[in-house]
């Protein structure tokens, strides 16, 4: 199978397993979006988290990284799909700092100096990237890379780029629509509607 035929097929799976709703939705960056895609549900599909552990992990392997980083919670799984398929050695930065034991912000052995490459399911503007990378520059890991399942094109990229991070993605909601609209999953105006958001959101 073709790499073009395996993001195919994964876009497919996407949409069947109901990671797309179309309609009004306000993200976490507070903008307004006509549509939501929610990937915490993939964990309830192995045939898919494995499809996206493979590619991850295929992603991963060209840049120079010591260990993967999953960004809880909804990137975790994925990471560790990515783990596995790759033999990928991983950690974690904690949401909050344990109160008790270690008090790790950090699962997971590694040493200062190690390069980590960042790993979570999606990217809008970039912004909540940042506080995973703090946490893991603070304990003296190097970040340079992020892997991520879809990139928006809301303006993630550039802001990270301009951060010196780069951005490699599996998809991108572009490719998904075009995927959708080419057989006909999902109706041309819901698709007209969200391709003009996104044009119009992209350096928001």
């Amino acid at each position: 199978m073709s790499p073009g035929t395996e993001h195919a097929v994964l876009i497919q799976r996407l949409f069947e397993i109901g990671t797309i709703r179309f309609g009004e939705f306000t993200l976490k960056s507070g903008i307004k979006s006509p549509f939501y895609i929610d990937l915490r549900v993939v964990i309830c599909y192995p045939d898919v988290l494995r499809r996206i552990g493979v590619l991850m992990a295929a992603e991963v392997s060209r840049r120079a990284g010591d260990r993967i980083a999953g960004i809880p919670y909804a990137g975790l799984p994925l990471a560790v799909s990515a783990s596995l398929a790759g033999n990928l050695p991983l950690i974690y930065p904690r949401k909050e700092e344990k109160g008790y034991g270690t008090k790790r912000r950090i699962e997971g052995v590694f040493k200062p100096g190690d390069r980590v490459v960042l790993i979570d399911d999606i990217i809008t503007d970039g912004g909540s990237k940042f506080e995973a990378i703090e946490v893991l520059e603070e304990a003296g890991l190097v970040v340079k890379d992020l892997v991520i399942l879809i990139d928006r094109e809301q303006g993630g990229r550039e802001l990270l780029a301009s951060k010196g991070y780069a951005l490699h993605t599996i998809l991108t909601i572009s490719q998904c629509f075009d995927e959708w609209e080419g057989t006909g999953v999902v109706d041309a105006a819901s698709i007209a509607q969200s391709r003009e958001f996104i044009k119009a959101s992209r350096f928001a």
